[in-house]
C-alpha cells in the first residue's frame, strides 16, 4: 500500500523547510537517509518525550481531582461542624 500523498505532516513541512532537496529525495525518490542511527535516536527521543508529556498530563488531572475532592470535603466539614458542635 502506497503513501497517502494527500496528508501533509508537520515533519514533512519541517523537512521541506530545512532542505527542499532532502524532502524531495526522501519523499519522492525514496532515498535512504545517510545517518539512519540519528533518525532512530530522534524517533526514540520523541516517543520518550511523548510518554513523559502524557504522564505529566495524567498527574495534572489527578492533582486537580484530588484538589476538588479535598475542597468538597472541607466544605462538607464546615457545613456539618455546627451539627456536631465543633
Amino acid at each position: 500500500m502506497g503513501k497517502d500523498r494527500s496528508l501533509v505532516r508537520a515533519s514533512d513541512i519541517g523537512l521541506w523547510g530545512f532542505c527542499h532537496r532532502a524532502y524531495w529525495l526522501a519523499q519522492v525518490r525514496g532515498a535512504e537517509h545517510q545517518n539512519p542511527a540519528a533518525l532512530e535516536y530522534g524517533s526514540r527521543s520523541h516517543a520518550a518525550h511523548g510518554a513523559r508529556v502524557k504522564r505529566a498530563s495524567r498527574l495534572h488531572t489527578l492533582g486537580l481531582v484530588s484538589l476538588a475532592i479535598g475542597l468538597a470535603l472541607l466544605v462538607l466539614l464546615v457545613l456539618l461542624a455546627p451539627l456536631f458542635g465543633w
